[in-house]
């Protein structure tokens, strides 16, 4: 088993029952050896996830005076929600209004959409 940073992480995820996202705090993140370098990048510091999507995470973003963000790829957390069931209209719905649109805080992660 690999080593997981044992500070405290919040990941959140939208409840598909009432359309609205929900966060909790988690003592470590999924062990996705992606989000165990990520938070060693950061320093352990605190990360928002959204659950389920460990494989649409791009990276971290870093800004002046503002605290790091986790980013996400928007192509793949979309055909993430379509593989889940969802047609491309409704995929595109419940992205904008409850994962772009879920804001958090300021630990609330981004969305890449990448140039082609």
């Amino acid at each position: 088993m690999k080593d997981r940073p044992q500070t405290g992480h919040i990941s959140w995820s939208p409840d598909y029952d009432t359309n609205k996202p929900k966060a909790r705090k988690v003592d470590v993140p999924c062990s996705a050896d992606k989000l165990l370098s990520l938070s060693r990048a950061m320093n352990d510091k605190e990360l928002l996830y959204m659950d389920g999507y460990d494989d649409c995470i791009v990276g971290v973003v870093e800004r002046f005076g503002q605290e790091p963000i986790v980013c996400y790829d928007k192509n793949k957390v979309l055909s993430k929600l379509e593989n889940d069931g969802m047609t491309a209209e409704e995929a595109e719905e419940f992205f904008y209004f409850n994962q772009i649109g879920g804001w958090m805080g300021d630990l609330t992660p981004c969305f890449l959409s990448p140039h082609e």
